[in-house]
Formats: C-alpha cells, structure tokens, sequence
C-alpha cells in the first residue's frame, strides 16, 4: 500500500471513529486527548496510527470501518503497517 493511500485510509478510519459517538468517546478516553487536540493533529501519522490500532482491537470495528471506506478489512492493517513502518520486513 502507497503511503498516500494508507493515509487517506486513515483519514476515513477517523471519520467513521469521529461519526460513532460511544467509540469516538472511548477513543478520547484511551488516548487522554479531546476532540480539538484530534482536530489540530488529524493529519500526524502518530494520531492516524492510533486511530487504525484503536479500530484494529475489534473484528467488529475492522469490518465496519472497511464496509464505510469502502476497501476490504486487510487494507485497514495494511494501512497501519505503512503509516507505522511495518510494511516491510527486515530479517537481520
């Protein structure tokens, strides 16, 4: 996955996250930030990896959030695998 497209994936993660009142709420409370510290670093890979390793928790969520986005559920790990630099693997 191009790293624009994991970031744009991510994008939309936050968005669906940001549109479920109870999993955006629970999403504040395990970061300790507030809807305006998401809104000024929406666009910080630290903040778009949280969001995918917070969607990442539950089958459940990866499902849905893919199902919005419009990709299938793997792109939502592979998305944080780039953003994270996960995406390739170093055998030394």
């Amino acid at each position: 996955m191009e790293e624009d497209n994991a970031r744009i994936l991510a994008l939309h993660a936050l968005g669906w996250l940001a549109g479920d009142d109870e999993l955006f709420a629970a999403f504040l409370g395990m970061t300790g930030a507030s809807a305006a510290d998401i809104r000024a670093t929406a666009d910080q890979p630290a903040l778009m990896i949280s969001v995918l390793d917070f969607i990442l928790q539950r089958d459940d969520w990866v499902l849905a959030c893919a199902a919005a986005a419009g990709v299938r559920p793997e792109e939502i790990g592979a998305a944080r695998a780039r953003l994270g630099g996960r995406d390739q693997m170093h055998w030394t």
